[in-house]
């Protein structure tokens, strides 16, 4: 399923495969030799997104491009069933596990496995040929590769960060008091937004995911 977004449209090389039930969406490029599996969504939401060559994207992942923070994935990655990528940097033959998640304005280096569950947090660098362990979060600049049970020191190396102020551009409330209502609020009117995006003919034979 291929859609518009406000006026970006989804390139995709015809020597790519694209599962009949994965969502491109919006300013999306897709190289050549790639393969994007069932239920695998990809939609460049407010900023584009760009695979290289030889990319394997497996089933029900999910790569979001926003505002400020595109998705560029180098050659020969492979992204995991579950994974959820947004607005991040993967570079060349990068291994990102089941369940991986990398946050917005991450930096993966050259051939870093990020193992199963493993998260890489907002703004983080990882230096090429890193290794995130099962469940394990990587944090800061430089990162700290740290197992889930050190919270404390996650959220410490988080704070400067403003996960909120990032991601969805409100402010932390007072002690006590929550962001969700803030949040929620404002996230779903943006994404009301997807109510003007347009299907565009599936398996065009350009390869550009135009309409005829």
């Amino acid at each position: 399923m291929h859609f518009e977004r406000r006026g970006g449209r989804p390139v995709v090389d015809p020597s790519s495969r694209i599962a009949p039930n994965a969502v491109l969406c919006g300013d999306v490029t897709i190289g050549a030799n790639c393969s994007v599996g069932f239920g695998a969504v990809i939609v460049a939401e407010s900023g584009p997104v760009r695979i290289a060559d030889n990319c394997v994207v497996m089933d029900t992942a999910v790569i979001r491009g926003v505002r400020g923070a595109p998705v560029t994935i180098g050659s020969n990655v492979l992204v995991g069933p579950r994974a959820c990528l947004t607005g991040c940097t993967v570079e060349d033959e990068v291994f990102l596990a089941t369940g991986a998640t990398v946050f917005n304005g991450a930096r993966i280096g050259a051939r870093t496995v990020v193992r199963i569950n493993g998260i890489v947090h907002l703004r983080t660098v990882l230096p090429a040929g890193s290794v995130v362990p099962m469940n394990w979060v990587a944090v800061g600049d430089p990162a700290s590769i740290l197992p889930p049970d050190r919270h404390d020191e996650i959220s410490r190396l988080l704070k400067p960060l403003d996960f909120f102020g990032t991601v969805f551009g409100v402010e932390r409330p007072p002690p006590g008091e929550t962001v969700m209502p803030a949040l929620t609020a404002r996230y779903a009117a943006f994404l009301r937004s997807h109510g003007e995006d347009v299907p565009l003919a599936e398996n065009d034979p350009s390869g550009t995911g135009r309409s005829p």
